[in-house]
């Protein structure tokens, strides 16, 4: 998919935020309509009904909300049974959901009452410290990856969420932690908002609150919004309207610093997302190789190889992830370290993440183990692949298993087909389907270099740094 100029922008700043870790999410209910998720209208059209008005014509649901609750003398409890019956049971996360999760994004903010977020992170493995109450904001659930403020309250405790006028007049008395902590989060992190309208009057008490005290100085966010589409039997003018007010909506956002990007279709936010996680993956080289025996190079010559392409790897802000293959690990690791303490790059943990296979363990263990290892990385080179068995070489399974993990994963393959072994045998498949594995990379030639026996190892190297993409 081909972005606009302000996308790739987008894109370019936000990952450098992820990268740094000061990037957070924003989600309003729009990013749970992906999993089916009933909408505010459609929880209250039933309310709507008993007032004798039409859910549709209505400008202020947080105002219905009020008027259903003095209808029934404040008596939430059908309220709190509809929202137990509509989201506590039966919703997933959708892509969107699961692309955001398995990012590097430790803080998420979020109005909804569902537990799409939570679920998704901790699909993706991350232990998760959800804050739905304002006493939860004084304590930290141990060893936390991700923390989720849930500022108007959770489903499972319905009775405390936030729903009415009356509530949200009250909320700088009753959740001014919730404030307090938002507040900060939007000066020192870069937000994107998903599935956000800007109607909720406690965010832009926040938002107004940051632009009155850093004036030209706020820090820039990004929200996407959808482009209003004509509805069915809406009238011209109606549309119209709808269209014009967008475009005022997108430029009063501009007063908090918050960049609007505008795509066609809701399937383009999950391009985008895909295009994220993509390009972040892309600074994360996984080596896949093992060895026994090194011909047709020498032992030295396979050494010096290893040792200089981690440490091209790393000189290029690529991180490397290895499964300390025998025969190559150690000498990754040792090429990493040296180009980190001779340059003073960061610190090892940025550059470096080593995967030791567990040791006699059974097949799922290890199978879930490459999987594991594999997810971090957007690239695989593929070196050598051979080990012993009693008194023979032979090819190295676990290699064309990782292979075919990545190729399930949509990650950039590299077989180097010059070490040979099951290297050559996967530098050859992936030839013969080049434009399935490489569309659009108008670099064969040296692809096709790379298979040559008894290439010039220096030249091999050389030949694999063309062809990776920067770490952007």
């Amino acid at each position: 998919m081909t972005f606009s100029s302000d996308i790739e922008s987008f894109l370019r700043d936000y990952l450098k935020e992820v990268q740094e870790q000061n990037a957070a999410i924003f989600a309003g209910a729009g990013l749970s309509m992906g999993s089916r998720a009933i909408d505010w209208s459609g929880l209250l059209r039933d309310f709507a009904l008993e007032l004798k008005l039409d859910v549709a014509k209505e400008p202020d649901l947080v105002l219905l909300t009020q008027f259903y609750l003095n209808h029934v003398g404040q008596n939430r409890s059908s309220i709190n049974k509809k929202l137990l019956e509509e989201f506590h049971h039966g919703l997933r996360p959708n892509d969107n959901h699961r692309i955001i999760a398995r990012l590097p994004i430790s803080t998420y903010w979020t109005t909804n009452y569902d537990k799409l977020i939570e679920l998704s992170l901790a699909d993706a493995g991350k232990i998760v410290d959800v804050k739905h109450s304002v006493l939860q904001l004084a304590h930290t659930v141990p060893g936390r990856d991700v923390t989720v403020y849930k500022m108007h309250g959770d489903v499972d405790l319905p009775q405390h969420t936030i729903l009415s006028k009356d509530e949200y007049e009250r909320y700088h008395v009753t959740h001014g932690g919730f404030l307090n902590a938002l507040s900060g989060d939007l000066t020192g992190k870069t937000f994107l908002f998903l599935g956000f309208s800007f109607t909720d009057p406690n965010l832009d008490y926040v938002l107004s609150r940051i632009r009155i005290m850093y004036r030209d100085n706020q820090r820039r966010h990004y929200c996407i919004f959808r482009e209003v589409k004509k509805k069915e039997n809406e009238t011209d003018k109606e549309f119209l309207y709808r269209q014009i007010r967008q475009d005022h909506v997108v430029k009063d956002l501009q007063r908090f610093n918050i960049q609007v990007l505008i795509v066609n279709e809701f399937e383009d936010i999950t391009a985008i997302l895909t295009e994220l996680e993509r390009r972040f993956k892309q600074r994360t080289v996984c080596i896949s190789g093992s060895a026994a025996v090194y011909d047709p190079y020498t032992e030295s010559q396979a050494h010096e190889f290893l040792n200089r392409l981690a440490s091209e790897l790393v000189k290029r802000k690529h991180k490397i992830v290895s499964g300390f293959g025998t025969g190559v690990g150690i000498h990754i690791i040792n090429g990493a370290l040296k180009e980190v303490y001779e340059n003073e790059h960061k610190s090892l943990k940025d550059e470096l993440i080593l995967r030791p296979f567990p040791v006699g363990s059974g097949g799922d263990i290890v199978n879930q183990y490459r999987e594991d290892m594999l997810a971090y990385a957007g690239i695989a080179i593929f070196v050598f692949g051979n080990k012993m068995e009693g008194s023979n070489t032979v090819h190295a399974d676990g290699m064309r298993k990782e292979f075919a993990i990545g190729e399930r994963n949509g990650m950039l393959l590299l077989p180097v087909g010059c070490t040979g072994h099951v290297a050559r045998e996967l530098w050859e498949h992936v030839w013969k389907n080049y434009d399935k594995y490489y569309p659009g990379r108008m670099f064969e030639p040296v692809f096709r270099e790379l298979g040559q026996s008894h290439l010039d190892i220096n030249r091999a190297l050389e030949l694999i740094l063309t062809i990776l993409p920067p770490s952007k």
